[in-house]
């Protein structure tokens, strides 16, 4: 899990249950993307909510959410 700490002491990461973070204070847990089949069973994920592309198709749903993963990591990781 990345987890980053802005200057101003919040601190930004893609959820996952890796840790508990209610132990970091009061959570907003907002949606960055939308993983989902098409009409021929082709999975694709939607970054538009966090401003970003729309990657795909994808043979696999686990395929599609490590795709999602990494590019929202990589957001991350750009934010520093």
């Amino acid at each position: 899990m990345i987890l980053i700490v802005d200057s101003e002491g919040i601190a930004h990461c893609l959820y996952s249950e890796t840790i508990d973070l209610t132990a970091l204070g009061t959570l907003s847990i907002r949606r960055a993307s939308y993983v989902e089949p098409d009409e021929q069973g082709q999975w694709w994920t939607d970054l538009a909510p966090a401003q970003g592309p729309r990657l795909g198709p994808f043979a696999r749903r686990s395929a599609a959410l490590d795709a999602e993963q990494q590019w929202l990591e990589s957001l991350l990781a750009r934010s520093k």
